[in-house]
């Protein structure tokens, strides 16, 4: 019976604009993987429930029996609690889609947390947003990592 603490975060710049998810999965206090993402042009709410849903599959394949999922989302800690009910019509596939892989585990319990304690996740997810903006800028200038522009390589012999 293995439980996992899941840190999760969804990053938009824009709102909607580019977006990445971050999840660290934790098992017995322990950081046993991290996961960023970049997911395209999304609202911060899709890119929430998007972390969530990469969480979950990476768990099944960790053979995961009890989710202990952790967000600074409030939204999503409430509607999957129940205290909310899922409004717009962007975040109910997502949320029907978070509750049928919830259901395949033994036990779960989602918890809301300060944005201190998620500090991994948010890390993870902003992480691939930048990603993904350094390469645009490299593809706007002509350059590839490793090859400067020009099409010069950085070191050449004298003769």
């Amino acid at each position: 019976m293995k439980e996992l603490e899941i840190y999760i975060d969804g990053a938009s710049k824009g709102n909607p604009g580019p977006s990445g998810v971050g999840v660290v999965i934790c098992h017995c206090g322990c950081v046993i993987k991290n996961v960023s993402a970049y997911i395209g042009n999304a609202t911060n709410n899709v890119a929430e429930y998007t972390a969530l849903i990469y969480a979950l599959k990476e768990a099944m394949g960790l053979k995961a029996d009890y989710l202990i999922v952790k967000t600074d989302s409030q939204l999503l800690a409430r509607q999957l609690n129940k205290v909310y009910k899922v409004r717009n019509a962007n975040i109910s596939g997502l949320y029907n889609q978070s509750l049928g892989l919830l259901g395949l585990f033994k036990k779960f319990s989602i918890h809301s947390i300060p944005r201190e304690e998620n500090k991994g996740a948010d890390k993870l997810a902003t992480l691939a947003v930048n990603r993904f903006f350094r390469k645009n800028e490299q593809a706007e200038c002509g350059c590839s990592p490793g090859k400067p522009a020009g099409g010069k390589s950085g070191l050449q012999r004298k003769a």
